[in-house]
């Protein structure tokens, strides 16, 4: 039990170390489904058609998406929600994801995202959850101001899990944050992989 202890956070260690540097640098984000990996590149079917081929850092780690319950969702929880502009000033959220622990603080802040045409990411800590009939509203303050939020029944809600290589296999569904080289080359030091074949949401 010591040893997975420490495996675990070894790996909640260095998701953290990812997420960091991607924050301090704008990464082009990937989403599709891998074609092909050896081990030192990963080729992938992106949602936009083309394929894209990124280059794997020597310590390269497996992130899962994996689906939680919606009461994960409570206050004190550090959270990142896309979302797109919603009645009454409340965003309404395309999906929700529960960091672990250790990442909290990963991205802090309210800005521009792609999931769709007009979306927004919020990192940021829940301050409230008000339950309704048509699903929850949230309050999320971070370090430059407060959102409000509202998660519809439905929304995805998911968090990241240590994962194995293995995982990213051809097939898997992927999300990926990749650095963009002067001569358009990418790279990456994590894979984000749906667990059991769904597509990460973020």
């Amino acid at each position: 039990m010591a040893l997975l202890r420490l495996a675990l956070a070894a790996t909640a260690a260095a998701l953290l170390l990812a997420a960091t540097a991607m924050a301090q640098t704008t990464p082009v984000l990937i989403r599709g489904t891998i074609t092909a990996i050896d081990g030192k590149t990963v080729t992938i079917a992106t949602r936009e058609g083309p394929q894209a081929t990124v280059k794997l850092a020597d310590n390269w780690a497996v992130a899962l998406v994996a689906p939680v319950a919606v009461s994960e969702i409570k206050p004190g929880t550090f959270v990142g929600i896309a979302s797109l502009g919603g009645a009454n000033g409340a965003r309404e959220a395309l999906e929700v994801l529960v960091f672990p622990e250790s990442m909290r603080g990963t991205a802090e802040g309210h800005y521009p995202w792609d999931l769709k045409p007009g979306s927004m990411m919020t990192n940021a800590t829940v301050a409230t959850v008000a339950a309704g009939g048509d699903g929850q509203t949230l309050k999320l303050d971070y370090k430059d101001g407060t959102q409000t939020i509202h998660v519809k029944p439905g929304t995805p809600v998911v968090t990241f899990a240590p994962g194995e290589r293995s995982d990213a296999k051809a097939g898997a569904k992927v999300f990926v944050g990749a650095a963009k080289a002067a001569d358009g080359t990418l790279s990456a030091r994590r894979l984000n992989v749906g667990k059991d074949g769904m597509m990460p949401p973020m």
